[in-house]
């Protein structure tokens, strides 16, 4: 089994080893990792780090802990730790900084290393995890911020020492080989199916019932094959709860043949690009035209998953676009009903995300649409749109969010928030940031900007980049190049997928994505510019936008910053322009919990 740390050894073992073999040992195992030689800054870093440690470990090599420098957290692209520490049962992740201050992107850099261990590192599991940052030319005293323990460069040996030491010790080999399992993007995912890696058994996937689910829809396929029967599944969930990877999950492995069907034309883009591939990932409005608009055939596919079916167009709008006299539910049901023998069709519905205009008929238009030859299936909540009887499970419903990481709370307060419910969100605030998701407000755009850069410097598989709703007017000027031309030219695979140092990653900051380039996909860290088109205005959100044929103009602007508000993985920023429009707005949202993005402390 390849080594996949830099150096690993008990303190004795450590203070033995002389500054230039262990410096050497460290070279040589990066390099072997990375196919690189480490820079003269890393190198440089190291010698102080190494430096600080022998003189506070030169009273404590009696304790037989495990030292674990620069451990590659496996899967995730280069993401380590400077030193992980086994001892006393307990699991200590230690980042060192060059600076005499504390930033928010180094205590939340190294909070998510402890996050994820606990998460998603078997061997990790039942032990504590504590998060420790230095930054090494720090006097003050030790302090707790957060999560995160902070400690004085010359006071380890105080901190280390004052641990009781109860537990069993962590047998180290096994820990390094340990399962670590991260939980995958929905690009990462659709890439592994593609690959015919089996998909990590998630924690999380497991909680949120997503097997069962899986396992009931393979139930009802063989049941429709066998008995020549059509069958209509409705999946609804909040934002990131994993509706596409079930869906993706559900085709790819079908024996049977299978079509994935999107409305949302950048996640369809974005697959393809990621998979290099159009067979089975395609877009809705081709579907239409081959089958309906232009020649009324039937398509060879017995499975057909309909994702993001919110955005399921009204009559109106179906005629308009593709001279199709029904709403797209209706139209869908009319084509598989075209299907030999029989059909499975799995509509997949995101909740609260209506934001195009035509989107606004809801559930009830998949009622209107049925005919007798279908059999539905639906969480008892969403039964009562049909008129028809239905099989009712509420497995189909699912309600926890695994996009970001542990943050179970970040729907609630996106929703109390919308709501104009913000004592109510200030309550909730707490128990993201007890569970590792970072939410900041700023009206400086760099500070944004440079938290990004710091928090993830070195992790290349890591998006972060603006998102911002796309009827914003006042945004262009502070550089959030939101406007329909800037837009348009965007090249949404290369966005989302290029690496950081891609003139057309996101990460350049160069180009946004708006609320219709974003839904069902997903980021590490946005940052939201929150804009002019929904401002506070005597206690209650109000919109200036007017948009034709839009019944709810007020309710499209709330559902698009849901859909910008739940696009993060780690967290997010929000940047609200300094400008005294906008001054309420940044109250409110202020007094919502959010913690102000103060760069240096």
């Amino acid at each position: 089994m390849s080594v996949h740390y830099g150096w690993l050894g008990s303190i004795s073992d450590f203070l033995a080893c002389s500054p230039s073999d262990w410096l050497a040992t460290l070279q040589a195992n990066y390099q072997a990792l990375y196919r690189m030689r480490s820079t003269g800054t890393q190198n440089q870093a190291w010698e102080e780090c190494g430096e600080i440690l022998r003189s506070q470990f030169a009273n404590l090599s009696h304790k037989s802990w495990t030292l674990i420098f620069e451990y590659e957290l496996p899967g995730e692209g280069g993401r380590r730790p400077d030193l992980v520490i086994l001892g006393a049962g307990r699991i200590f992740v230690f980042e060192f900084k060059q600076k005499a201050t504390l930033s928010n992107a180094d205590l939340d850099q190294v909070a998510a290393y402890a996050r994820d261990l606990s998460e998603y590192h078997k061997a990790s599991a039942n032990h504590p995890v504590t998060a420790i940052l230095i930054p090494t030319w720090y006097t003050k005293e030790n302090a707790v911020r957060n999560t995160v323990q902070i400690l004085n460069p010359t006071k380890i040996a105080t901190y280390l020492e004052s641990l009781t030491e109860t537990e069993i010790e962590i047998d180290s080999a096994q820990w390094v080989n340990s399962i670590y399992e991260p939980l995958p993007t929905v690009i990462a995912a659709a890439r592994r199916i593609f690959q015919q890696e089996p998909l990590p058994s998630i924690r999380r996937a497991q909680s949120a019932k997503i097997p069962e689910i899986l396992e009931y829809l393979r139930q009802i396929v063989d049941r429709a094959s066998e008995q020549k029967e059509r069958h209509l599944i409705l999946i609804t969930g909040v934002p990131g709860a994993g509706k596409t990877l079930v869906g993706l999950q559900f085709v790819y492995e079908s024996d049977r043949p299978a079509i994935f069907l999107s409305g949302n034309r950048p996640l369809i883009t974005v697959l393809q690009y990621a998979l290099q591939s159009k067979a089975f990932v395609r877009e809705i409005r081709n579907f239409y035209l081959q089958h309906e608009a232009r020649r009324q055939s039937a398509p060879r596919e017995n499975i057909i998953v309909f994702d993001e079916a919110q955005r399921a167009w009204d009559a109106e709008r179906m005629s308009e676009k593709y001279g199709i006299s029904s709403a797209a539910p209706g139209a869908v049901l009319r084509i598989c009903e075209r299907v030999p023998d029989w059909c499975v069709l799995l509509g997949l519905i995101g909740e609260g995300q209506t934001i195009h205009v035509g989107e606004e008929g809801g559930i009830q238009q998949w009622n209107e649409g049925l005919s007798e030859s279908w059999q539905v299936h639906c969480s008892s909540e969403q039964a009562k749109y049909f008129d028809t009887t239905v099989h009712t499970n509420d497995l189909l419903n699912l309600t926890t969010s695994l996009r970001s990481h542990l943050a179970h709370h970040v729907q609630s307060w996106v929703a109390h928030v919308l709501n104009g419910e913000i004592e109510q969100a200030h309550s909730v605030m707490p128990f993201l940031i007890q569970e590792g998701f970072n939410a900041y407000l700023t009206r400086d755009l760099e500070a944004a900007k440079n938290y990004c850069r710091s928090r993830y410097q070195n992790q290349s598989d890591k998006r972060y980049g603006l998102v911002a709703s796309s009827r914003s007017r006042n945004l262009v000027k502070y550089g959030i190049r939101n406007d329909y031309i800037s837009t348009q030219k965007l090249n949404i695979g290369a966005w989302y997928i290029d690496p950081p140092d891609s003139e057309n990653s996101c990460c350049t900051f160069d180009r946004v994505v708006t609320e219709f380039s974003c839904q069902g996909l997903e980021l590490d860290f946005p940052i939201v510019g929150w804009g002019d088109d929904l401002i506070w205005k005597e206690n209650t959100w109000v919109t200036t936008t007017r948009q034709k044929n839009v019944r709810d103009p007020l309710q499209l602007r709330l559902n698009s910053y849901r859909v910008l508000l739940t696009r993060g993985r780690d967290g997010f920023i929000i940047y609200v322009p300094p400008e005294s429009k906008m001054d309420q707005t940044f109250e409110i949202l202020r007094s919502s919990g959010l913690l102000l993005l103060d760069d240096e402390k």
